[in-house]
């Protein structure tokens, strides 16, 4: 890896399947090198995958297998902006069709348990509305959705 910063997350030995499934469902996102343990470690034994190199959406990051200990939270999440009601259909199904959870206001989990955001770019514009009336509407509306639905969005902009 060349990055100076890259996001380390935690698996419980799934982390290349985290990343092939993240490479095949996101553009701009690949699996790099998979890096085996040199020696026996809590988790794992020596020629485990210990850790996997990826990218998500241009964002570099290290996979670590790094067993059970420690699970993922809401604390942290991808917040993908999507362009149009089709995008952010296919990339909210493909999360949460594959073992998925879906949650509330356009997030959902994937089945490592990983948060993601997936976020219209018209509903960041529709919630930072100058007009702070149309701005409260649309995040009222927003506030009852799963998945983020377009079109209800503007309609409970314009009122």
């Amino acid at each position: 890896m060349n990055s100076k910063n890259t996001l380390c997350l935690w698996y419980d030995g799934t982390a290349l399947e985290a990343a092939t499934f993240y490479a095949r469902t996101f553009p701009d996102s690949a699996v790099g090198a998979v890096h085996r343990a040199p020696g026996d470690f809590p988790s794992g034994k020596q020629g485990d995958e210990l850790t996997v190199e990826f990218t998500v959406l241009g964002i570099p990051c290290l996979g670590l297998n790094g067993g059970p200990a420690f699970k993922h939270s809401e604390a942290f999440s991808f917040q993908v902006a999507t362009d149009d009601q089709a995008e952010t259909d296919r990339l909210w199904n493909a999360i949460v069709d594959n073992g998925g959870q879906a949650s509330a206001c356009g997030w959902c989990k994937d089945k490592w348990g990983l948060s993601w955001q997936i976020t219209p770019r018209a509903l960041t514009e529709a919630i930072t509305d100058p007009d702070r009336a149309a701005a409260q509407r649309a995040f009222e509306a927003m506030m009852t959705m799963g998945k983020i639905d377009i079109a209800a969005i503007e309609a409970a902009r314009r009122g």
